[in-house]
C-alpha cells in the first residue's frame, strides 16, 4: 500500500512538472503568451436606436483595436429597459461579476454605477453634460473612476434647421421628460436659441412616456413646431410621440437621427456609432494601463464631418412641408429604404 502510494505521488509530481513546462513553453511564444481574457460589463439604459448604435460602435471599435469578443474579451450586456428603477440592480450585477471595465450607456446607467463603485474603471457614453449631472468633478479633469464621451448636441443649429424648414414659425415648444437632467440642459440651450432667432419658446414637460401623447395634443394650434432633445424617455417612445405630432400637424425637430427614423421630421446631430467607437479608443488606453479615467478628459463629437442632417421625407410629405434642395442634397434620407 505504501509503495503504491509513493509511486502515485511520483507520477503526480512528474505530471505537474510536465504541465508547468508546457505552460512555460506556451508563454514563450512570439505573441508573448495567450492573451488574458478581459471582462467588460455593459449597462444600456434603453433599446432605442441611438443607444444601440453607441453600443455597437463601442464593440466594433474594440474589435478594430484588437479586443475581439470570444478571443480576448467577453461582454456582459444588460439593459435597463428604459426604467431607472432597474439601474441599481444591474450595477450591482456588473460589479459583482468581476468586470475589469464597465461601459454605462446614458446618464441613468452612469449615475447608478457611480453610486456603487469607486474602484472599477467606468466609461460612459451618450451623456450630455457629465459634470452637470454629477458624474465627474470637471469635464476636462474628471478626477475619479469615471470618464467617457458626451453626446452634447449642436442645439442652436437644430433650432436654426427648424426655422429653415418652417420659415413662418413664431412659437416653438420644447418638450422633454422632467426627470432627465441632461434634457433640462438642452432645453435651456434651446430656449436661448429660439429667442435669439426671434421666436417664442413654450416649455412642455412630461414625467413619463404615457403622458406624451396628451402633451403633444395640448400644443395643437398653439405652436408651429416642437423641439425634442436627446431625451431618453421620449426617444424610447418616439414612434408614439411622432405619430401624435404628425396627426396634429406639428413638425418635430429632434436631437438625433434615430428619432427621425421613428417618425420625427428632422435633425442635425451627432453619429452615435462613431461616439461609441471613440469610447472604445478610451477603453483600450485604460485596459493597456496607458491612462486612468481620472486623467482622461470627457470627449466630444465636434467634427463637422461626423455631424449630419437627417430628414424623414415621409413625415415631410404627410405634413405638406417642402424640403429646400440645398438641405435635402446634404441630408441622410430616412426611413432608409
Amino acid at each position: 500500500m505504501a509503495k503504491t502510494s509513493k509511486k502515485s505521488i511520483a507520477i503526480l509530481l512528474i505530471c505537474m512538472l510536465v504541465a508547468a513546462l508546457g505552460l512555460t513553453g506556451c508563454g514563450s511564444n512570439d505573441n508573448g503568451g495567450d492573451a488574458e481574457m478581459v471582462k467588460i460589463g455593459i449597462m444600456q439604459f434603453g433599446e432605442f436606436e441611438a443607444l444601440q448604435n453607441a453600443n455597437q460602435g463601442f464593440q466594433d471599435g474594440l474589435a478594430e483595436l484588437g479586443y475581439k469578443e470570444g478571443e480576448n474579451v467577453t461582454f456582459n450586456y444588460l439593459s435597463a429597459a428604459a426604467d431607472t428603477a432597474n439601474c441599481p440592480t444591474i450595477a450591482d450585477t456588473l460589479i459583482n461579476d468581476g468586470s475589469d471595465l464597465i461601459l454605462a450607456i446614458a446618464t441613468p446607467s452612469a449615475s447608478a454605477i457611480k453610486e456603487k463603485t469607486s474602484d472599477i474603471p467606468v466609461l460612459f457614453t451618450a451623456v450630455t453634460d457629465p459634470a452637470g449631472s454629477g458624474l465627474v468633478a470637471d469635464n476636462a479633469a474628471p478626477g475619479g473612476n469615471l470618464t467617457g464621451t458626451s453626446d452634447m448636441n449642436p442645439v442652436a443649429q437644430q433650432i436654426a434647421l427648424g426655422k429653415q424648414l418652417i420659415p413662418d414659425a413664431k412659437k416653438v415648444a420644447i418638450m422633454y421628460c422632467s426627470s432627465e437632467s441632461n434634457s433640462k440642459i438642452q432645453s435651456d440651450l434651446a430656449e436661448a436659441a429660439i429667442k435669439e432667432a426671434g421666436m417664442e419658446a413654450v416649455v412642455k414637460t412630461v414625467s413619463a412616456i404615457d403622458e406624451a401623447k396628451s402633451a403633444v395634443e395640448s400644443l395643437k394650434g398653439k405652436v408651429d413646431f416642437i423641439y425634442i432633445p436627446t431625451d431618453n424617455t421620449l426617444a424610447d417612445g418616439m414612434t408614439t410621440v411622432a405619430a401624435a405630432a404628425n396627426e396634429c400637424g406639428l413638425p418635430t425637430i429632434v436631437g438625433e437621427s434615430g428619432m427621425v427614423n421613428s417618425g420625427a421630421l428632422a435633425t442635425y446631430g451627432i453619429d452615435y456609432y462613431e461616439l461609441g467607437k471613440a469610447t472604445a479608443a478610451m477603453a483600450v488606453k485604460i485596459l493597456k494601463g496607458e491612462a486612468t479615467p481620472a486623467e482622461m478628459p470627457v470627449e466630444y463629437q465636434t467634427d463637422e464631418a461626423v455631424l449630419q442632417i437627417a430628414i424623414n421625407t415621409q413625415t415631410a410629405e404627410a405634413l405638406g412641408i417642402e424640403i429646400p434642395e440645398d438641405i435635402l442634397s446634404k441630408a441622410t434620407i430616412l426611413p432608409a429604404e
